[in-house]
């Protein structure tokens, strides 16, 4: 089992910065990686589709002999993944809002969340969000149209300055110090994020600690590669595998593309 692939998911490419976290932390390890851009956003999905869909990409990665499954999706996480947990016998990595370490180091008590409506209306963000919400003030901003515009490749257009600029300022207006990016795909666009918003205001997403998390989990569960070969790559995207190049430029060599109908 020490070589077999750890499995990541997300609702299309957005989970790349995720697997790009944990390739680099692990640069041993083996990948499957799959891109369910034929379903994406899942952020307007209702609760079932989401588990559904949740299912569907959990039993393919299982059947490519996956160690171990990374929920790379923050709205497949917060909907999906306790009930993932009871029906595998596999240990899962998930991905939510990084609102604990803003909370601990907001100097305005104020913080912004950028996330997709599935995300924000889950149980599991409101348990989250509750949790510190009791000396700071959290402000929530649906990213609508965001996810579909990086699927598409469209990050520097115009559709997208101009839908960053307006859910910023409607966060940025309460004097946040920190805003966290509480969607996988949004890693993406902080240059353009940078270019918005304050330069005082921090952004955190949660691509480094969800690669710690799998490194820590593998590791209790004598899971981790010890060969002294590289990790290889194998990547698949349900709709265009063609729009995965374009995030993945550094780590081609050991990367294979495909599309897959799943």
């Amino acid at each position: 089992m020490q070589t077999n692939p750890i499995g990541v998911f997300d609702s299309g490419v957005g989970g790349i910065s995720i697997w790009k976290e944990i390739i680099s932390l692990l640069p041993k390890e083996n990948t499957i990686y799959l891109a369910d851009s034929k379903n994406a956003p899942y952020g307007q999905k209702s609760k079932q589709e989401i588990m559904d869909l949740s299912v569907k990409n959990t039993e393919l990665l299982l059947k490519k002999g996956c160690k171990i499954i990374v929920v790379a999706c923050n709205t497949a996480t917060t909907n999906a993944i306790s009930y993932l947990r009871k029906k595998y016998d596999v240990p899962f990595i998930g991905i939510e809002p990084a609102i604990k370490p803003a909370a601990l180091k907001t100097k305005t008590k104020s913080i912004g969340i950028l996330a997709t409506k599935g995300t924000l209306n889950s149980e599991l963000f409101a348990t989250t969000s509750e949790k510190f919400s009791e000396d700071i003030k959290i402000f929530e901003q649906i990213g609508e149209g965001l996810v579909p515009l990086i699927e598409t490749g469209k990050i520097h257009t115009a559709t997208m300055e101009n839908l960053l600029k307006k859910y910023l300022k409607s966060l940025t207006k309460h004097q946040i110090d920190y805003l966290v990016l509480g969607c996988s795909h949004y890693p993406f666009l902080i240059p353009q994020i940078k270019k918005i918003i304050n330069k005082n205001v921090t952004i955190i997403d949660s691509g480094e600690a969800v690669a710690r998390q799998t490194k820590a989990i593998l590791s209790k569960n004598n899971l981790l590669n010890t060969t002294k070969n590289i990790g290889k790559h194998q990547l698949f995207s349900n709709l265009d595998a063609t729009i995965i190049s374009q995030f993945i430029a550094t780590e081609k060599a050991s990367c294979k593309i495909d599309f897959l109908d799943f």
